[in-house]
């Protein structure tokens, strides 16, 4: 896909699902391709006027992604202070000058794309950028800090802004430990989203109001994610212990970080 003219035909519309992981695959970022499609898959069938939320931006990856796949109209609002804080595996520290490179390759990242104009940077944490996002959020995709505390606040209130139907993707679910006991915390127990499955690390949900029943389903389904997280918790270690070989007995291929 040549930047100048292959992408030109799907900036005025919105590209398939190959031009989106293929534009994706070149932004730096952990969003595997598999990821890249499930957000393709999520954002195309939007109308105009519809809205996507997108908590942790990073450079772009995934913003472009769901640029890219997203109908004309359809707004996109990007929420990333670009401070370095968590910006990726083990980098916790407030980092101003790396964050603000970070902002700077995202906005080349957009141009770049030809998306700049369906894209709004909120350029704050998501803790306080909740009054800029007005209702409903069609699709909220969250890939922001990854502690407990911050994973949970941006489940609980964004997702507090998802209609019926509307569809919530979570990155590094059942991977991250601060996410993952968030999600035990939000969404298990919960009445009001459906786990429809994941893609790698990437769990998707659908707001719905659920049954007794289906409840007691719902959690039995997430339930079942735990070995794997687990497995990916023991990957983790290895990899910062540098035992490759345990790595990779068990499975872990994909690069160096489970995700």
């Amino acid at each position: 896909m040549a930047m100048g003219t292959a992408m030109d035909g799907c900036r005025l519309e919105q590209c398939g699902a190959r031009d989106v992981v293929l534009a994706a695959s070149q932004v730096e970022g952990w969003l595997t391709d598999e990821q890249a499609h499930q957000l393709w898959h999520s954002a195309a069938p939007l109308e105009p006027k519809q809205r996507i939320v997108e908590i942790g931006s990073f450079r772009g990856r995934s913003t472009i992604a769901l640029a890219l796949a997203a109908p004309e109209g359809v707004e996109i609002l990007a929420i990333d202070p670009h401070s370095g804080v968590d910006r990726a595996p083990q980098e916790s520290k407030l980092n101003l000058e790396v964050g603000a490179e970070d902002a700077e390759v995202f906005a080349s990242n957009l141009r770049r794309f030809g998306v700049t104009d369906k894209v709004s940077h909120i350029q704050k944490p998501s803790s306080h950028a909740l009054g800029d996002v007005p209702r409903p959020v069609d699709v909220l995709f969250i890939d922001g800090a990854h502690g407990f505390r911050s994973a949970r606040q941006d489940i609980l209130f964004y997702g507090d802004l998802v209609p019926d139907g509307g569809t919530v993707l979570i990155h590094d679910s059942f991977s991250s430990m601060g996410v993952t006991l968030a999600l035990i915390a939000t969404l298990f127990s919960s009445g009001r989203f459906r786990y429809l499955g994941r893609t790698g690390s990437l769990a998707v949900y659908e707001r719905s109001d659920l049954a007794p029943a289906e409840r007691v389903r719902n959690f039995g389904l997430q339930l079942a994610q735990l070995p794997w997280f687990l497995r990916n918790v023991v990957i983790k270690g290895l990899v910062v212990a540098r035992q490759d070989r345990l790595v990779k007995a068990l499975g872990h291929t994909a690069g160096p970080w489970p995700y």
